[in-house]
């Protein structure tokens, strides 16, 4: 056996290891980073970048076709080969060769294989070939190892061998009907992309699309995916799955069935902490990582738990943001200097409770920040809320004829302070880092007032709700 000792290991590859590295090597830590797939992790490879690119066609289409003169040059739907192609081309043909270039690049160690925990500050690694490396760690061990789809324990569902996000991201041969499980962020964008391919498309959603955002938001969803051809079933579930040689039937609680030729399943997460020796150190397998604002596990001084496995914010902009800061702070507290754990200071995830964004790719976009007038009230806020119609906005009739969108805000009355956004329309996602940042830098709404937004632009909104809240 090999035995190797660092500062740090990460367990881990995708952004937000990559993120945790980075910061703990550019801090003057040696750094060796552990990975049993691809460098670049689930989003590089199976979730946000080959979904995105999946996504674009079929938005680009649809606003070219709600604009005359350009409605009219259209002529045809969205090219699947050409389309599947161009996600071949951003996702490397999953090849890894450039990030691992990156890692070298920045005096990051690779190891590949399978890491587990097989002491304090030890991390045992197993390779392909069987072949296992110590690595010993002199000041902590990261665990960045994400999440896994949770398949839910409906009879007959493992037996269908249904697809999860990966499957239908990397898929080769469309379906010409989809059932898809679960009304979430993927089960809405997987619902958008797979009827923008012509795929006949029933969503089962047993509490609507979109829970957790402004309900106005997953309603705004529903209906375009409906006036696409799909099929959106709300309240009901599925109680029995069976494949056949035709396909899976999926019996609902109802006593109806819907029919299919395959069967995503996008019902939520789990973290992938199985079989990464936890329970060596007290802790127990498969659960999530409870950490502090620093990210540390705690009652574990020298482990720390970035991204999805602590379950902050299943988001791989907040990964990466979590992994800056135990990046940093990891450093800090390996040479003794001071640790900045104030809220909003260097060395912790702050955003993670109050200000976290997020883009849903569906048609239309969906883009949010902050509070929602329901989570706002249970957390004792006195808000007042604003609602503006983007159809009457300048620049979003400018975007598309007949534009459709609505943007709502969350004022603390009390500080007079932004503290939450939600934006429901086409290419509102590109709205959204500005309302972060009012958030996030508590902007009075008294100044907001000398922040202009340019004309004709949808920003104009922005405008729109200071008029609504008055001077």
């Amino acid at each position: 056996m090999t035995a190797r000792e660092y500062d740090l290991i990460v367990i881990g590859a995708g952004p937000v290891g990559e993120n945790v590295a980075d910061r703990a090597t550019q801090g003057g830590l040696s750094v060796v980073v552990v990975e049993s797939e691809l460098v670049g992790g689930e989003c590089s490879y199976w979730a946000c970048i080959p979904s995105k690119a999946l996504l674009r066609p079929g938005a680009a289409l649809r606003a070219a076709r709600r604009v005359k003169g350009a409605a009219e040059a259209v002529t045809g739907d969205v090219d699947v080969a050409a389309t599947l192609m161009r996600r071949d081309e951003l996702v490397h043909h999953w090849d890894d060769t450039s990030q691992v270039d990156w890692l070298s690049g920045a005096g990051i160690d690779l190891v590949r294989g399978h890491g587990r925990l097989t002491g304090e500050r030890e991390v045992t690694v197993t390779g392909s070939d069987g072949t296992e490396t110590q690595l010993s760690a002199r000041h902590a061990v990261v665990v960045s190892t994400g999440s896994a789809a949770l398949l839910p324990d409906i009879p007959g569902l493992r037996e269908a061998q249904p697809w999860t996000s990966r499957e239908a991201t990397g898929v080769r041969d469309v379906p010409a009907s989809l059932a898809i499980l679960g009304g979430g962020v993927v089960g809405a964008e997987m619902a958008t992309l797979f009827t923008s391919f012509g795929t006949a498309v029933t969503v089962i959603a047993r509490s609507g699309l979109l829970r957790g955002v402004e309900p106005f938001a997953g309603e705004a969803v529903a209906k375009a995916l409906t006036d696409a051809g799909a099929t959106v079933r709300t309240g009901v579930e599925v109680e029995r799955v069976e494949r056949g040689e035709d396909g899976v039937v999926l019996s609902l609680s109802d006593g109806s069935d819907v029919r299919a030729e395959q069967v995503l399943v996008a019902t939520g997460r789990v973290p992938r902490t199985t079989d990464i020796g936890l329970e060596t150190i007290g802790l127990e397998p498969g659960s999530w990582l409870d950490v502090d604002d620093t990210l540390r596990v705690r009652g574990v001084d020298w482990l720390y738990a970035v991204g999805d496995v602590n379950h902050r914010a299943l988001l791989t902009h907040q990964g990466k943001y979590q992994g800056r800061a135990a990046g940093d702070v990891i450093a800090a507290r390996a040479r003794a200097a001071e640790v900045d754990d104030r809220p909003w200071g260097a060395h912790v995830a702050t955003a993670d409770h109050s200000a976290v964004p997020q883009v849903v790719f569906t048609d239309p976009e969906v883009a949010a920040v902050g509070h929602t007038e329901e989570s706002a009230r249970a957390a004792g806020l006195g808000i007042r809320v604003l609602d503006y119609d983007l159809y009457w906005i300048a620049g979003a009739s400018e975007l598309a004829d007949d534009y459709r969108g609505r943007a709502r805000a969350i004022v603390d009355e009390e500080r007079r302070v932004l503290v939450g956004a939600t934006f429901v329309g086409q290419d509102v996602g590109e709205l959204l880092h500005a309302a972060t940042i009012a958030i996030v830098g508590e902007v009075p709404i008294d100044r907001l007032w000398h922040a202009v937004p340019s004309y004709p632009t949808i920003s104009e909104v922005w405008l729109r709700w200071l008029e609504e809240y008055g001077r």
